[in-house]
């Protein structure tokens, strides 16, 4: 049984959850300009007004604050990738880094915290390792039934490909990171043309 908040006649129920959002915003930035280590809880209360008591009072851990953070990136990626289905993989990765090319705070923060997260103590260490071995599982399904389809060139390595998909993502965004004159999704086209795609026919 799930226990529904009771909001005060005043409405502080919806401001409340107003002030949540404008903190994980106000996170968001910080966390993507320092990582998590070095992303300051005084930091954040600051831009939102609020001392770090009161930050707390939201959120209990700079943990628990962070994984929110993490949890709101995720679900705008999937909104941009749009549907799950067989045979729009390849179409979804292409949204998913036109919709990073245009988000520049959520892109270094997935790229500065997937780098630290290599760190067995940093806390979304378990995080990105189900998060790869989820996104590598479907890969692997809808890749094979496109293989099946013949929308992918015959010799596919489903199981290589199912990782090099987001190596290629991760590598690129790195590379916008520090030149943004640099056109990430041109060059994911060129991956995609090239490596999946099955040769022409005369």
């Amino acid at each position: 049984m799930t226990t529904q908040p009771t909001p005060s006649p005043r409405g502080s129920y919806p401001k409340g959850q107003a002030r949540r959002q404008q903190i994980v915003e106000a996170a968001l930035a910080v966390f993507a300009r320092s990582g998590f280590h070095s992303g300051s809880l005084r930091e954040i209360a600051k831009r939102v007004e609020l001392t770090p008591a009161g930050l707390m009072h939201h959120f209990a851990t700079k943990e628990e604050l962070f994984t929110e953070v993490l949890r709101q990136r995720d679900e705008r990626v999937r909104a941009a990738a749009g549907e799950v289905s067989e045979t729009t993989l390849l179409e979804q990765t292409r949204n998913v880094v036109a919709y990073n090319q245009s988000t520049r705070g959520l892109t270094s923060l997935y790229t500065i915290v997937s780098a630290e997260a290599t760190d067995t103590e940093h806390p979304a260490h378990q995080y990105f390792i189900d998060r790869y071995a989820e996104s590598r599982e479907l890969a692997e399904a809808t890749l094979r039934d496109a293989l099946a389809h013949g929308r992918v060139r015959a010799d596919l390595d489903v199981p290589l490909a199912a990782r090099l998909i987001p190596a290629v993502m991760d590598g690129l965004q790195q590379q916008w990171l520090l030149d943004d004159s640099f056109d990430m999704v041109a060059a994911f086209d060129e991956f995609l043309r090239g490596y999946f795609r099955p040769p022409a026919t005369a």
